[in-house]
């Protein structure tokens, strides 16, 4: 069974898959990656039509790519991650351009804020890693106003980075029990994430392209300040993780569409907003 088909278990210690992944995402840098994937964030905050003066929250926000494009907009932006050294990086990103934002250490499976507390709650490659995925949905939607949006940006399960993570389960799999975060990149999981909570839920395939010096150049930048790569790396050796470099290289080679020796690789994301009951 893939990571994708993987069924949930009552069983599972999500507490301390939690924990785990806390390390993992807390290793390296993610801001250097993070920082390239900004577009995203302006992006959904468009297909948002986020108003002036709306109430925002930022959830698993990183370093803050959808929290500036919100305070770009001149929303009141709360930005949250479980991450601290990652809220700092958005923190400075927020004071360099002068933009008023909130930044606050939270999980995005307990959020502390009351119910309705929010017009829209978003969130960027960040709320899809949850390991409680219910969790995590019935929390978005609990502070969202009634009438309010949920704007998500998730990779698709036959994605690059989808196949990056499925690539890394190969020689690392998954805990037992938790279900692969590409899920949250399938309408069919959105629909019963959001359903029961939601009018409508339009999902709308988008791409973002990695643009790197060469493919050396991502592994190593990824290898570096990518946790769960870096994390990868460091668990296997010698001829496994020579194999596994054998399989990403294989990957990258794939999809690379530049041509040029440089590094010009699309990754397929659902651009989601769901309109709250």
């Amino acid at each position: 069974m893939s990571a994708v088909e993987t069924a949930f278990s009552p069983a599972a210690d999500l507490a301390a898959v939690k924990v785990r992944q806390q390390a993992a995402w807390s290793t390296g840098n993610y801001a250097v990656v993070g920082t390239t994937l900004q577009i995203v964030g302006e992006n959904l905050c468009e297909a948002l039509d986020l108003r002036a003066g709306s109430r925002v929250l930022d959830v698993a926000a990183g370093n803050g790519n959808a929290t500036l494009a919100a305070a770009r907009r001149y929303c009141d932006v709360t930005s949250t991650d479980y991450v601290s050294s990652l809220l700092d990086a958005g923190r400075a990103r927020a004071e360099a351009e002068g933009l008023p934002v909130q930044f606050q250490e939270a999980d995005a499976e307990a959020l502390p804020f009351p119910d309705a507390s929010f017009d829209v709650v978003m969130s960027t490659f960040g709320v899809m890693f949850t390991p409680n995925q219910e969790k995590a949905a019935s929390e978005l939607a609990r502070v969202c106003k009634p009438g309010g949006t949920i704007g998500l940006a998730n990779w698709t399960p036959e994605s690059f980075i989808g196949q990056v993570f499925k690539t890394i389960g190969k020689y690392i799999p998954p805990p037992q029990g938790v279900k692969s975060p590409a899920l949250w990149g399938t309408k069919e999981r959105l629909a019963e994430l959001f359903g029961e909570r939601a009018w409508d839920i339009i999902a709308t395939s988008r791409e973002f392209t990695f643009r790197y010096r060469s493919p050396a150049h991502w592994v190593e930048v990824f290898r570096t300040y990518y946790g769960p790569m870096n994390k990868a790396f460091a668990a296997l050796e010698g001829e496994r993780q020579a194999a596994f470099m054998h399989d990403l290289a294989a990957l990258i080679d794939s999809r690379n569409r530049s041509g040029d020796g440089t590094l010009v690789l699309p990754s397929e994301y659902l651009e989601v907003v769901i309109e709250r009951k």
